[in-house]
Order: C-alpha cells, then structure tokens, then sequence
C-alpha cells in the first residue's frame, strides 16, 4: 500500500498518525545511513550514496530472511551494521586487484563478499556455500540488488576442490572465522591462481599465522590488528601470499 493511497483514504487523525510514522522511518533510514557511512570511513572505505542504498537493500533482505532462518545473531540494527557490515568491509584496503576475482569460502548470508562486493563493484565475486538454504538468499539477495559478476557456488569446499574450473584462478581467497587457518591455507592453495591472495579474517588472538609451515607453498606477508568503530571489537587480517 502506497503513501499516497494512505493519505487519500484515510481520516485527518489517522493521517497526522501516518505521516509521524512516515518521519519516523525516513529518520531512522538516515541515521543507519549515517552510521554506515562514517564507520566505513573510520576503516578508511568510502561509501558513496549507490553503495549505501545497495547496503540498505541489504539490510532490508537479511531482515525478512531471518524471520525464517537464523542468518545473523545480533540485538540492535546498529549491530548489525558494524559487525557485519563494517567488519566484512575491513579488508578492502588491502585488496589491490580492482577487478579481480575473488572467492568467499563459507559466505553464510554473505559475508564479506557481499559488502566486498557492494563497496567496489568491479570484482568479480564467488560466493562458495555448503547449506542449500544459505545459497538460495544469497541467490535471491544477488538478484534484488542487480548485482552483476557475482556467482554462488553450492558445494561443500571438498566437493569444489574437485572441479578443475575453480583451480588456480582467483587473484584473491577469502574467509571470515569459517575454518582454522590451517585448513584455510591448505583449502586457499587450490583455488589461488600464482601470487594471489589468501586473506584470513580472525578474531582479536589469532596467533596461529606464526606456525603456518613453510613449504606449504604460502607466504605471510601482513598482519593488521583492526578496531571496529563504536565499540565493535577487535579483528585481525592475516594475509598471505601465493608463491609466484
């Protein structure tokens, strides 16, 4: 039901109801707007008003989904926001390939390539998930959002491995708290094309990168401790690359 049909139907009591409702959400909208857009910028990604309004449609699916399954855990919109949004978006500095390929290992409701994805549109983005469920939202949040060269791949990470067509061709690997490092790198070594890119998004300890063995054909080349803006938490980026 449209506002307009609203304002024509209804009794001029009702009405100064609907249009504080109306002022209401519209205020509410601007003030997530806001939050995104600054938080993002404190990580140093800036988010012009087509990537918000994409971030919104977002929020918007992630919110009639999980009425029906548990996508996300969170409390408050704003926590949504930071610990999901934000936090998937804290790796984009250090992605140097603008339109690169880049597979997300264990995407869940999409998370980080979606707001990778979202944020710099010239990726070419893999979505790899083993749950049926997951892969149809994220199939169906990819269609709501238009958005263009981005792929789910339905498979466990065992099942793809055994697919030629995903060996050695993405310029970047990505996971967030989905698998131990250890299984990560042995996973990232398959699919990274030479000189790519293995990013490991961990919680704040993740002292584990110091063991990764050396002939394992990877190489540790960074790791940044990241504070989430307004209390968030801390995450650490480890990131490691393919020998050439």
């Amino acid at each position: 039901m449209s506002r307009d049909f609203i304002i024509k139907t209804t009794s001029p009591l009702f009405l100064l109801f609907i249009e504080v409702h109306f002022a209401i959400v519209m205020h509410m909208n601007e003030h997530l707007r806001k939050l995104l857009k600054d938080a993002a910028s404190s990580i140093h990604v800036t988010l012009e008003e087509p990537a918000l309004g994409l971030f919104h449609g977002y929020y918007r699916e992630l919110a009639v989904w999980n009425e029906k399954m548990n996508l996300v855990s969170v409390r408050t919109p704003e926590e949504l926001l930071i610990k999901h949004f934000v936090d998937s978006l804290t790796p984009l500095p250090y992605i140097t390939c603008p339109q690169g390929r880049l597979l997300d290992i264990g995407s869940g409701a999409g998370f980080p390539g979606i707001p990778l994805k979202i944020a710099r549109p010239g990726l070419h983005v893999f979505l790899l998930e083993a749950s049926r469920k997951k892969s149809s939202f994220l199939r169906t949040l990819i269609r709501q959002l238009s958005l263009s060269q981005t792929t789910v791949i339905h498979a466990r990470v065992e099942s793809a491995m055994t697919d030629s067509a995903y060996r050695h061709v993405f310029d970047v690997v990505i996971s967030r708290a989905a698998f131990k490092l250890s299984e990560l790198l042995k996973m990232g070594l398959f699919f990274l094309s030479p000189g790519g890119l293995l990013i490991a998004m961990k919680g704040p300890r993740g002292e584990e990168e110091k063991q990764t063995p050396r002939d394992l054909g990877l190489r540790c080349i960074a790791c940044h401790n990241i504070s989430l803006p307004f209390n968030g938490g801390q995450r650490k980026i480890v990131i490691f690359q393919a020998d050439i």
